[in-house]
């Protein structure tokens, strides 16, 4: 595998690679390290790790995204090297647009399956924040490269579609579900109404402001965490401000599930306006389904969408208002609270790692035959 992030704050790599693991493969991922904080190389539940840390040259540079020559060029270097000492890996498997260069080359090097995993669309990720030009050669290099690949993994159906308009390439979904812990319903033990979020600290989740927003509501507790990037520090000095909101700071994914357990409602507010937020399905929709919590979410969004279908939470709209009205009706009626958080259990029945796993593992044997 490859990924150009951190294993352990990417919680779809480790569940995929683990599946794997248990299945009978031999997995190794070749990440990319960019602040070194990690060791460069180790084992984790079974799983081989090999880091790349930024090199001299890649610290001139001033945006990750021109840096990315550099790594997909260390990641082949990298995978090659593994293969020359006795790894002969049969795929590899691309985390996101970002790899798959890496990906390709090892593919016509090596004569290896080539498995592309689209955690999202990444044009629309970076269109965020990069210049239009940027943003079409990597529409392009993603139409191009995609043409190589044996097999593509995504999340939705929303971005299979997209990918089929562009490919004639197998597609499958695995969603980023969690694994079932249970399906009897655990209500919360909380003294007081608690929120959660535990997730990505940037301007299109709502933050720093829902920090101000949801801190100034009576009779409740708001608990954040988040990754060492984006909006970090800005978020870390405004919970400071409140007495009622708990700032965790970065947590390790297996302690996601264990936190939200401690909750009442999870809320997740992705601004609709951004074309990724509309199309993609929030990780926290998952995690709420598993711990029988309800979920404040967008409305407009693929997200607010199934939460409206399987009744598991709240859609408001992507303000301030909609968003104190929504935690309000529920820190004040109770019933309604539990109704959505049993709903939520059920519908992780439905939605839950054991049937995307079955999905994966079918993918790895097609590419056999």
């Amino acid at each position: 595998m490859l990924l150009s992030n951190p294993f352990m704050v990417d919680p779809r790599v480790y569940k995929e690679a683990k599946s794997l693991l248990n299945a009978g493969y031999d997995v190794t991922v070749i990440e990319w390290d960019r602040k070194k904080e990690y060791k460069s190389e180790e084992t984790i539940d079974g799983i081989h790790i090999v880091r790349v840390y930024n090199s001299f040259f890649m610290k001139l540079i001033s945006y990750d995204l021109f840096r990315n020559p550099l790594w997909w060029w260390y990641a082949f270097k990298k995978g090659i090297n593994l293969y020359k000492n006795g790894y002969h890996f049969d795929v590899v498997h691309c985390h996101d647009l970002d790899t798959l260069v890496a990906g390709f080359l090892l593919k016509k090097k090596l004569g290896v399956k080539l498995v592309y995993d689209a955690h999202e669309i990444f044009g629309y990720m970076i269109a965020r924040n990069m210049p239009d030009i940027i943003v079409k050669i990597v529409f392009w290099m993603e139409k191009r490269l995609l043409q190589y690949s044996d097999h593509i993994i995504t999340v939705t159906d929303t971005v299979k579609e997209y990918l089929k308009s562009i490919c004639d390439k197998p597609i499958s979904i695995v969603m980023n579900c969690k694994d079932l812990i249970g399906t009897t319903y655990i209500p919360p033990k909380t003294d007081v109404f608690t929120i959660s979020y535990i997730g990505v600290l940037h301007k299109n989740r709502m933050f720093p402001d829902i920090v101000d927003t949801i801190g100034s509501i009576k009779n409740i507790r708001f608990i954040i965490a988040g990754k060492k990037e984006n909006l970090y520090e800005e978020v870390k000095k405004r919970c400071e401000r409140y007495d009622n909101v708990e700032f965790l700071g970065a947590i390790p994914f297996n302690e996601v599930i264990i936190r939200t357990l401690t909750c009442d409602v999870v809320v997740c507010m992705i601004n609709p306006s951004d074309k990724n937020n509309r199309i993609g399905l929030a990780n926290k929709q998952f995690e709420a389904m598993v711990c029988g919590r309800p979920i404040i979410i967008t409305e407009g969004t693929y997200s607010g969408n199934l939460t409206k279908d399987l009744q598991c939470g709240l859609t408001v709209q992507y303000n301030e208002t909609s968003l104190k009205l929504a935690i309000e009706t529920l820190r004040d009626d109770k019933r309604l609270c539990e109704e959505l958080g049993k709903n939520a259990l059920k519908a992780a029945i439905e939605y839950n790692w054991g049937k995307q796993e079955k999905k994966l593992l079918d993918v790895y044997e097609s590419l056999k035959q």
